[in-house]
């Protein structure tokens, strides 16, 4: 390889590929990524797809992105990139405004004509200047090269032009030092059963990769440090993934097989498709007529002893409302996932927001109390899973778990764990000895205000539940108000008393500050990061991150009240916020709010806090 002139060693880097939603982005990024992961970088991805479906090729609106963070360190996809990959003039009018000063833009030339030009709203000939672009511009014939890599292999026109996001990873692969030979076992991966698609692309790679070493001395090139991995099997895994699995863990653990009653819904869908592929492991996973049918499902299935669930993003949780009231009624385990998307209605399908917090805590008719818990990053979903069904099982009760479009569909390298650092899911079933003695369907464990677990099959455990008030001792039917109101009682003590079970609240960053920022669910990266950057600047905050939301950890409260000064940031108009309020009246809540379908900037959160601390000096 020739010696690279112009390099730079960083502790971290983005890289931004954009271009039509037909254009291969989010593969090549994803190739990008796992080929990072691979020699030790952390990294972080967010993939910016079009609300639009077919929008017109070379339009404004159908540009689809994918950034990607890889290095050291890395907890956000970054907010501005590196390089930018801007395969049409629509792309790079679109993502310019995402690069860092002094970056590098690599273009498809050929697709700067003047037709292109016209169908991105460009009103001169010269791109670059309207749009005042000061970074290093490598134009790049991609499309024929991409055709002259592949001359004479049978492939018809639109399929050569299909490779040309290959094309562009290898010239990224070579500007980074990634080993092409890593790119291309994913690439095999990618077309196992297409080889002659394979042997097209593993060509076009190796052109992308070779024009590089051509251009070595007219473009800032990369050395990415790496951190030291803790050893183990690595994979990068996107958030739904890690959801389906964390599930499959869980099953493993509790001894109850896992049964998913489902309807498609973006963003959450892949948790349906990646279940469907475990028959293997023993998963049950079904595509249902309607979000009523797939909770209607569930429910029967964990009536029957299964560990179930149901997935899907914010209309969908509203439509499972009843159902999931059905389970509080009947007290039975169901794990709910919801992705969460921007609202109301359909909203903005493939953007994210923290949008559906009330929905999830008090979106039920009557008192239908349900735990509430939140991944914080793609990795996270996979323990969050697992602490859904657990909480779920061990303490027989409806559990929501929120991650959101952008860890959901976002990715991280994760360690495959193994089993033994997860523990047993213990089942409270009803036994012989409680048939013997009476048992009842709505005999409790008098600590944990728990129900039994009457499994099918158990002898002289057969009993029926239903969605009409249930008598305290005996479970028949009673509309007795004063069993009513100790039945409302105990279901909402049960749900406090999970506090008793989940981790307390831990404070990262200067304890002993006198500013507490606060997050949930998906913001975690970039909070921390920000909270990183403040102490850097001389302004040290304490950072405190909730994951278990319904019931709040034992010690949250006493850790909020040791702050003076407290700001909840989160992608809504102050739902966190406005719900710690309720259980800390007196103690004002500060704000930090973004409702754009976007993830935060983290200098969007190190200028607010900035601002908050300076108006309280």
């Amino acid at each position: 390889m020739l010696e690279k002139t112009n390099l730079k060693v960083l502790d971290k880097v983005v890289v931004r590929f954009s271009g039509d939603s037909g254009d291969g982005m989010q593969l090549a990024g994803n190739i990008f990524t796992n080929v990072s992961a691979g020699v030790g970088n952390q990294v972080s991805t967010f993939p910016d797809y079009p609300a639009e479906i077919r929008a017109p090729q070379g339009s404004l609106s159908g540009v689809s992105g994918f950034q990607v963070s890889v290095g050291q360190n890395v907890h956000t996809p970054g907010d501005r990139c590196d390089v930018l990959i801007a395969m049409n003039p629509a792309a790079l009018k679109q993502n310019v405004k995402f690069l860092k000063p002094g970056g590098v833009i690599i273009v498809d030339i050929d697709s700067f004509k003047e037709a292109d030009l016209k169908k991105a709203l460009f009103t001169t000939d010269r791109p670059f200047e309207e749009l005042g672009i000061k970074a290093q511009v490598v134009e790049v014939p991609v499309t024929s090269m991409t055709k002259a890599a592949l001359d004479g292999s049978g492939l018809d026109a639109k399929a050569v032009l299909k490779c040309r996001n290959i094309f562009a990873l290898g010239l990224v692969c070579w500007l980074f030092d990634r080993p092409l030979d890593s790119a291309l076992r994913h690439l095999h991966n990618k077309f196992a059963k297409k080889p002659a698609v394979y042997e097209a692309n593993a060509k076009v790679i190796e052109a992308g990769y070779n024009y590089g070493n051509n251009i070595h001395a007219s473009v800032s090139t990369y050395r990415i440090e790496s951190d030291e991995p803790k050893p183990g099997i690595y994979t990068d895994i996107n958030g739904n993934t890690a959801t389906a699995w964390g599930l499959i863990m869980a099953s493993e653990k509790c001894g109850r097989p896992l049964f998913l009653g489902s309807y498609p819904i973006t963003p959450a869908t892949d948790i349906l498709y990646e279940l469907a592929k475990r028959k293997d492991l023993g998963v049950k996973a079904i595509q249902m007529e309607d979000e009523i049918a797939g909770v209607c499902s569930a429910i029967g299935a964990s009536f029957a002893g299964n560990l179930a669930v149901t997935s899907t993003s914010g209309p969908g949780l509203a439509l499972k409302s009843e159902g999931i009231g059905l389970a509080v009624m009947a007290e039975l385990p169901l794990v709910v996932i919801d992705v969460q998307r921007g609202g109301p209605s359909t909203g903005l399908p493939t953007k994210t927001e923290q949008t559906d917090l009330m929905q999830a805590l008090y979106g039920r008719n009557g008192e239908s109390p349900v735990a509430v818990v939140a991944a914080a990053t793609p990795t996270d979903c996979f323990t969050m899973a697992f602490e859904a069904a657990r909480i779920a099982v061990e303490h027989m009760t409806p559990v929501i778990l929120l991650t959101d479009a952008f860890i959901g569909n976002g990715s991280s390298a994760w360690r495959v764990p193994d089993a033994d650092e997860y523990p047993e899911i213990k089942v409270r079933k009803v036994t012989p000895d409680m048939i013997a003695a009476g048992w009842r369907p709505y005999q409790r464990d008098e600590q944990s205000k728990v129900r039994y677990w009457a499994l099918p099959g158990t002898e002289g455990a057969m009993h029926r539940l239903g969605g009409l008030e249930k008598d305290f001792v005996t479970g028949a039917i009673s509309t007795d108000p004063a069993n009513h109101e100790k039945m409302v009682l105990t279901r909402r003590e049960k749900i406090a008393r999970i506090a008793d079970n989940i981790p307390e609240l831990e404070v990262y960053g200067a304890a002993d500050s006198d500013t507490l920022l606060i997050g949930w669910g998906g913001t975690f990266g970039h909070l921390m990061t920000a909270t990183d950057e403040l102490a850097a600047a001389g302004k040290p905050v304490a950072f405190a991150h909730f994951r278990y939301i319904n019931p709040l950890p034992a010690n949250a409260l006493d850790v909020i009240r040791r702050y003076r000064r407290v700001i909840v940031a989160e992608l809504n108009t102050g739902m966190f916020a406005d719900y710690l309020q309720s259980k800390l009246p007196g103690t004002e809540i500060l704000r930090i709010n973004k409702i754009q379908g976007q993830p935060f900037q983290v200098a969007e959160i190190v200028e607010q806090v900035t601002n908050y601390m300076t108006q309280s000096l």
